[in-house]
């Protein structure tokens, strides 16, 4: 009897030794938004440079089924100038739809020389979208270049069902390309899927159990709620950053769940959020994480 008491006194042990030795997960925001030009491979290089853990990025499907790091399915006027160098109007973005674009015709526009109105500190070049298998072919050689052990992935899916056919393709199109993709480049175990897009998280949980899968999530209903509406339980639970509190960082601890909220940009709100026990945080300044883990 002693021998089994022994035996999950030892089990209990490991577990919470492995628990307080998980690392602090610190992603790059589009690599490093508030340094670099946001999904952009220089951008991403410099998040690698300045430590980060993993890599965040987002998806859209070309017309000729090419996978583009973008945020938006679109040239958005706010960062982007067109093929020959003009300037974007807000009324007219929309039009400059990637999926109505082969990958020859998007990497012919300009996203990085534009001042951005929100991130005075970025640096500028002239830099085009770039696909996904060439952000990650450049991080791996950069990886082996540096010696450094590799990098993981939080890749968003980016869909609404209004989109689907039109600024994408639906979600289980969509999810397929990705993950071959993912699967031809990259160990699975370093890569989290997310998205704020239920159907996307359904799919995946569906057909590729093996992913890990986080729950983007900016509206006010309750965790519950929202854990209800996905009908699983997701790996992560991803949120802005303001919903979260001590007890809700607790509440989803307890049924196992980890949290990883956004986008968290001033120190003060960094420290907060470790203090309540957060297992990362997502970040457009990662060198501001590290002046603050060097205090």
């Amino acid at each position: 009897m002693k021998y089994f008491q022994h035996l999950l006194l030892a089990i209990i042990l490991m577990s919470c030794s492995n628990k307080d030795t998980k690392p602090f997960d610190l992603q790059g925001h589009r690599g490093c938004r508030g340094l670099y030009p946001e999904n952009t491979i220089p951008a991403f290089i410099h998040a690698i440079d300045l430590g980060v853990n993993t890599l965040e990025m987002d998806l859209a499907v070309t017309k000729d089924n090419q996978l583009v790091v973008s945020h938006e399915p679109y040239m958005s006027a706010e960062i982007c100038l067109d093929s020959l160098g003009h300037q974007i109007s807000e009324d007219s973005q929309l039009m400059y739809n990637i999926h109505k674009m082969t990958y020859n015709e998007v990497r012919l526009f300009d996203c990085g020389s534009k001042p951005h109105p929100r991130f005075p500190d970025q640096v500028k070049m002239s830099v085009s979208k770039p696909l996904f298998t060439e952000v990650l072919d450049t991080v791996k050689q950069y990886e082996k270049l540096k010696g450094i052990k590799p990098l993981k992935y939080n890749i968003e899916i980016k869909s609404l069902p209004q989109g689907d056919n039109l600024f994408h393709p639906v979600p289980s199109v969509f999810s397929d390309l990705a993950y071959q993709t993912i699967l031809s480049s990259v160990d699975l175990n370093l890569v989290t899927i997310q998205s704020f897009d239920f159907r996307v998280l359904q799919y995946f949980h569906h057909i590729y159990p093996e992913i890990r899968l986080a729950l983007l999530i900016e509206n006010d209903l309750t965790i519950q709620q929202n854990l209800d509406s996905l009908g699983f339980q997701p790996d992560i639970y991803s949120c802005d950053f303001t919903l979260l509190s001590r007890e809700s960082i607790q509440q989803l601890h307890s049924s196992g769940i980890d949290v990883i909220p956004w986008t968290v940009n001033d120190p003060a709100d960094m420290k907060r959020l470790m203090d309540w026990g957060v297992d990362g945080l997502i970040t457009d300044y990662p060198d501001r994480f590290n002046k603050l883990e060097n205090e």
